[in-house]
């Protein structure tokens, strides 16, 4: 499990794994650093709730993972499914299943770039269910900053969004933005995939890993214990973003945003980091949400951590509760 994956045969879905999963890569064309894929990966028919036999006019919703992630949640593809939606994750380029030997993790220069493969994601989806509404769209964290931008960017294309600890601002807001901005973007145009040296911080890493205090088996590469290294052009596009969102998005779909109670800084990994957002501030996501656009429901729940869904099994459920009943009153 501590390896690279290859791409899959064109056009053929593979087992995935994680158990029960199949996978299939979708060509990117290439860039500096060579071929670039995204992953799409769903339940095999044989681990789907209804074994794969029901009808291609179900909902379907695309997963999209944060900074340093990938697709590894079962438990939320299960409830999904359960909820009567057809689940579907997306890891992007350069990240997790994406990920080739010789790429700079996570790297782009511009969240747009993320248009192709959600684009792709979107048609493949439509091909397999062209009877379904319009697909919901779901993104954790920097996933959730990527599909709020292309929300606003594609108006009418979606039956809701869930947000899970979308990263909609820097922690401070608009004015540390504004010096981390005049910090990075010179750098960033002479050496984009060139890292900023940060503090070597693990405390998020071992509320969620398996081989710490949390309970999510974890690739080593995909979700390193250190996070990936921050190259300065992607955190210039990622501060662009912010910029975007500061400045108001008109999202046509329905909005669910959800967010633990609290944020926790500090440096011990104790019961208040199981129990709080430990990676943004929770206040000003929540204060940036509410300016998505005309229709948007914050959801505060009480010891979630930043990956609202991989929070302790009571939070967790509780989360997926009240998404899937909030999302089955937009689909009906």
């Amino acid at each position: 499990m501590d390896e690279l994956l290859e791409d899959s045969p064109p056009g053929v879905w593979v087992p995935d794994i994680l158990p029960g999963f199949e996978r299939l890569t979708i060509p990117l064309g290439e860039d500096d650093e060579g071929p670039v894929v995204a992953t799409l990966v769903r339940m095999d028919g044989q681990h789907r709730p209804d074994g794969g036999s029901a009808g291609n006019d179900r909902p379907v919703l695309l997963y999209l993972h944060g900074w340093a992630d990938y697709f590894y949640n079962r438990e939320l593809a299960v409830r999904c499914e359960n909820a009567g939606v057809r689940f579907y994750a997306l890891d992007l380029r350069k990240y997790g299943r994406s990920l080739r030997e010789g790429q700079t993790p996570g790297f782009t220069e511009s969240l747009d770039l993320y248009d192709d493969e959600i684009g792709a994601a979107f048609h493949l989806l439509r091909s397999e269910h062209p009877n379904s509404p319009a697909p919901v769209l779901a993104g954790h964290s920097t996933g959730g900053l990527v599909a709020s931008l292309w929300a606003d960017r594609h108006p009418h294309q979606l039956s809701a969004l869930v947000l899970n600890s979308a990263w909609l601002e820097l922690m401070g807001a608009s004015w540390v933005r504004a010096m981390a901005t005049a910090l990075v973007d010179p750098m960033s145009r002479i050496s984009p995939t060139s890292s900023m040296v940060l503090p070597r911080i693990n405390s998020y890493w071992r509320t969620l890993s398996s081989q710490a205090d949390g309970e999510w088996d974890l690739h080593p590469l995909w979700r390193p214990e250190y996070s990936f290294e921050v190259p300065r052009g992607w955190l210039a596009a990622v501060l662009q973003g912010h910029r975007r969102v500061a400045s108001g998005l008109k999202i046509t779909a329905p909005v669910l945003a959800l967010f633990s109670t609290q944020s926790y800084f500090g440096t011990t990994v104790d019961e208040r980091a199981h129990s709080a957002d430990i990676v943004l501030d929770v206040k000003i996501l929540a204060r940036r949400a509410v300016n998505l656009g005309n229709e948007v429901t914050v959801l505060r729940l009480p010891g979630a951590i930043h990956d609202v869904f991989a929070s302790r099994p009571t939070v967790r459920n509780d989360a997926m509760d009240r998404t899937f009943r909030w999302l089955a009153r937009q689909l009906d």
